[in-house]
């Protein structure tokens, strides 16, 4: 639901008021007592990404070339992993 802006025309009082869009604009001021309350045109409020589903690639500009080559993961070379010398299990005797 959005927040709307509201200037009283007569007393200059200001307030927000959360709204469903098929609910009709308020008229009447808090403040005055009056019927002279009219909305603000406002620029909103920035939207907001949270959570892990987004990426940054998601809205990176088109216009720049990247050097696909450059990202990629080099690949380790894997060392054989030494042998340890097993001891005789002492635990169990012939």
């Amino acid at each position: 639901m959005p927040t709307y802006q509201y200037i009283c025309k007569k007393c200059g009082h200001e307030l927000e008021e959360l709204q469903s869009f098929t609910e009709p604009p308020l008229v009447h001021c808090p403040n005055c007592k009056t019927d002279n309350l009219a909305k603000i045109v406002g620029g909103g409020g920035g939207l907001i990404f949270k959570g892990s589903g987004f990426y940054l690639t998601d809205y990176k500009k088109q216009g720049k070339s990247h050097n696909k080559g450059a990202h990629k993961k080099e690949k380790k070379e894997e060392k054989p992993a030494e042998k340890k010398k097993e001891k005789p299990d002492s635990s169990t005797k012939d």
